[in-house]
């Protein structure tokens, strides 16, 4: 079974030179180790998804455009919002695939 993910989450892209940080934004009351539990709303460019430096598909500073988190929780959510998973990934628009590194907390919390 998949695990949560929290802000301070690492993100990589397989197309970015480097890894970045998820910021969690879509609520700030539901927290592991005092960090905020992620949803399938957090994926605002540069807000929630910051850039991984330079793209190799653009050949110049990465400006991610992220579609739908896919792989969210089957049941678990937030206002609504699914949980995203340790597993969950998402595609950019430019040909990326950002998928979670790290899930932000060295506690085992399992998703349904």
């Amino acid at each position: 079974m998949s695990e949560k993910v929290t802000e301070k989450a690492i993100l990589l892209c397989d197309k970015g030179a480097k890894p970045s940080q998820l910021k969690v934004m879509s609520q700030d009351f539901c927290l592991i180790e005092n960090k905020r539990i992620a949803t399938e709303s957090d994926i605002v460019p540069e807000l929630n998804i910051p850039n991984f430096g330079v793209c190799s598909i653009t050949q110049s500073s990465c400006c991610p455009v992220p579609a739908k988190w896919q792989k969210t929780a089957l049941k678990d959510n937030i206002n609504n919002f699914k949980l995203l998973t340790q597993d969950s990934s998402c595609q950019c628009s430019l040909g990326g695939k950002i998928s979670i590194q790290f899930k932000g907390y060295t506690e085992s919390h399992k998703v349904s």
